[in-house]
């Protein structure tokens, strides 16, 4: 992006164009895509989708994150929240749809029709504050969500979120201006960065503590498409991109939420 002949890097500084941010969004967006398609093949139980629900919600994801880079890209950090607080929102939906299916799906109740009716557009998914009320008090999630409740960061993001959603204080109009000189402009990513981080280990938390045959790599369907017999355990084998992300993000930022998931699976994440 140019303003004349002054190029965005010129406008916003080095220290902006290559904040650590960025990278750590393609890290994320490419998470997700590796992930929609991994999983598109585990029936979404409780719908008469073909597809697994989660493999367009979580590409659907994907894209969000890359808008919100792009945007932050421009110098838009007002329009960046306003799309972070949408991504908390997506998370929550795509989290709630997988809770709901399984506390609501049986023998006898082979179609659940709140979230089938939601995917045929027929009826509307709850607000977000009823599916976070429903997450949060969620049993099964109840150890999840008890070590994300150990600080109040989630409030303080979602709190940030509405601020510049709804411009609640002045300088959250100046935010969107990338021309204005803005000595804090770094502090912001840095904000920013930590946000974004929280609510991806949250959703991992939640996606995984629910679904842990997500983790699942592809060898042992490999083995089975190939007419070969499967190696011992290859069912609990995770893959390398979901390994990677629980490795060097979860283990390390969250250790307690990685100890959390790992003791209560089979899959043998290292």
């Amino acid at each position: 992006m140019e303003f004349g002949n002054i190029t965005i890097e010129d406008k916003l500084g080095k220290d902006y164009t290559e904040h650590k941010v960025f990278e750590e969004l393609t890290f994320y967006s490419d998470f997700y895509e590796s992930l929609s398609f991994s999983i598109m093949n585990w029936m979404s139980q409780g719908t008469k989708a073909f597809v697994n629900l989660d493999t367009y919600a979580i590409s659907s994801i994907k894209g969000t994150v890359n808008s919100i880079s792009q945007i932050l890209k421009k110098g838009r950090i007002n329009d960046s929240y306003a799309l972070i607080r949408k991504y908390f929102d997506s998370t929550f939906i795509n989290i709630y749809s997988n809770l709901y299916l399984q506390d609501h799906f049986s023998i006898d109740n082979f179609i659940v029709e709140q979230i089938d009716n939601w995917r045929k557009g027929t009826d509307t998914i709850p607000e977000f504050r009823i599916i976070s009320r429903y997450i949060k008090e969620s049993q099964t999630l109840l150890p999840i969500t008890e070590l994300l409740k150990k600080d109040d960061r989630y409030k303080k993001i979602r709190d940030r979120c509405n601020d510049n959603t709804h411009y609640n204080f002045f300088h959250n109009v100046l935010l969107n201006d990338n021309e204005i000189h803005n000595p804090n402009r770094i502090k912001y990513l840095d904000v920013i960065s930590f946000d974004m981080q929280s609510l991806f280990i949250q959703h991992f938390a939640y996606l995984f503590y629910l679904n842990d045959h997500y983790f699942m790599s592809s060898d042992y369907v490999d083995y089975l498409d190939l007419g070969m017999t499967p190696e011992d355990d290859s069912q609990y084998w995770v893959a390398p991109f979901i390994q990677k992300v629980f490795t060097e993000l979860i283990n390390k930022k969250r250790p307690d939420i990685a100890k959390e998931i790992k003791e209560n699976t089979k899959m043998k994440l290292e």
